[in-house]
């Protein structure tokens, strides 16, 4: 049994340490070897409600996920350029 993964048997004995562990990371239940539920922390289960993504999301993943529409305004900031030599 991987990490974050348990055999029904095991999460109905242990349900306890599932709870607990879901805290860091989505728990898998498995019959027969087969994944059949997830338990997830209220932090990761509510995100899913809400359409949000997940801490882990890559830049492209986030930029895809801002509301599209209105206006967004950025502070200019005065650098002034660094020499360049190929």
């Amino acid at each position: 049994m991987s990490e974050g993964t348990w055999a029904l048997q095991d999460a109905k004995n242990q349900f306890s340490r599932v709870v607990r562990a879901a805290q860091y990371g989505p728990q898998v239940v498995t019959r027969h070897g087969v994944p059949r539920a997830v338990v997830l922390s209220v932090e990761a289960f509510e995100r899913l409600q809400r359409g949000a993504p997940p801490a882990s999301a890559s830049l492209a993943e986030l930029i895809l996920a801002m509301p599209q529409g209105g206006e967004v305004e950025f502070e200019r900031v005065d650098v002034p350029p660094r020499d360049f030599e190929p």
